[in-house]
């Protein structure tokens, strides 16, 4: 096989093992004999992918068959590649099952997910202390990272900004239950240590959060050198320059994988119907009070989420956010509906009962 130094970084000697191959895909790679081998998409340069497999890297299209399908491999994709040496070419000709999915809706008319990240173990949620640190984008971010199948960790960087990190990370816990709630200072490496243990060998962990908030930072300093560009902080808003501009898989010194994002300026909700329930439990806990089932906590009588409000139980704030998400879920599913994007109609049919299980929390 042809191999070339990624563009996206050096050649490495990582087995399929290391990429987390398991074998799951070594079943779903086994009808393929002959010219055919596994790779690990680590990230795509328009209109080619570089793909790591046993001991180096590659860099492939892909079939006019995806293209036709619309089958575009994803940072984190296990991948099959058709070989061809005679040509000096290698083509990207199947996606593997993922096992998990991060994607965010974009905006416009067709409604369609935007696929960030695949086959992913945890997602690092990371905002950064001052300016950007904002509760109610956490929660849209908790979201999208639910809804992905992978476990959700929130990364306060740049804590060294606070006066108090520890009660600034017991603030976002409170309003995050049962979420991991972790402050670092990526620049100096101040409990950077405290991820430690969402980073086993063979995981691959994505990171989102807003541009600027030192996503790149953090994974130059576990890399131990730098691989990816970094920008001064501002002063005026605490923020750095955007930088990354490709997605990318790193593999770090501990064996664990990572996926660099560039930074989100707007996160739809798109299909994460599934993740609002788990990203709102204690509003869904406290619906279970309420005096009728399809309550929507807004103004009926004997709602038990309202009188949480009132009584100083839930924040108004949070109340809010769970509204608006739910509401931006109805909107993309009433759009279907009635015809605009008529191709969509069966997938946010499955998304509306989804909707309407969460208002009707109280029957199940």
């Amino acid at each position: 096989m042809k191999q070339s130094t990624s563009r996206c970084g050096e050649q490495h000697s990582h087995t399929l093992e290391d990429l987390g191959w398991t074998e799951e895909h070594n079943a779903a790679f086994s009808k393929y004999a002959g010219p055919y081998v596994p790779g690990r998409v680590a990230c795509r340069q328009k209109t080619v992918w570089d793909v790591l497999v046993d001991g180096g890297s590659i860099t492939a299209g892909i079939s006019g068959a995806l293209r036709k399908l619309g089958r575009f491999p994803a940072v984190g994709d296990f991948v099959v590649l058709l070989d061809q040496p005679e040509a000096g070419t290698s083509t990207i000709v199947d996606i593997l099952p993922r096992k998990t999915l991060f994607a965010r809706g974009t905006s416009g008319r067709e409604s369609t997910d935007q696929v960030i990240a695949a086959n992913i173990d945890t997602v690092f949620i990371v905002t950064a202390a001052g300016h950007d640190l904002n509760a109610r984008r956490i929660e849209r971010f908790l979201a999208i990272a639910h809804a992905s199948g992978a476990r959700p960790v929130i990364v306060i960087n740049k804590s060294d900004l606070a006066d108090d990190p520890a009660s600034l990370a017991d603030g976002i816990a409170s309003g995050s239950p049962g979420i991991p709630v972790i402050p670092i200072s990526a620049a100096s490496g101040e409990g950077v240590d405290r991820l430690d243990p969402y980073l086993p060998p063979g995981t691959t962990v994505a990171l989102i959060g807003s541009s600027g908030v030192g996503k790149s930072t953090l994974i130059n300093r576990l890399m131990g050198c730098p691989v990816q560009e970094t920008s001064h902080t501002r002063d005026y808003d605490e923020k750095g320059r955007h930088t990354t501009t490709v997605r990318q898989l790193f593999v770090l010194e501990g064996g664990a994988l990572m996926i660099d994002n560039p930074g989100l300026r707007e996160v739809g909700i798109g299909t994460a119907a599934a993740g609002i329930a788990d990203t709102f439990p204690d509003i869904l806990e406290l619906a279970e009070g309420c005096r009728f089932s399809d309550c929507r906590h807004e103004q009926e009588p004997g709602c038990a989420v309202q009188a949480a409000v009132r009584d100083g139980v839930l924040s108004a704030a949070r109340l809010e956010n769970f509204h608006r998400l739910m509401r931006e879920l109805e909107f993309e599913r009433d759009k279907a509906e009635i015809g605009l994007v008529r191709l969509e109609k069966k997938r946010w049919k499955e998304i509306g009962k989804s909707a309407r299980d969460i208002w009707k929390i109280k029957g199940k």
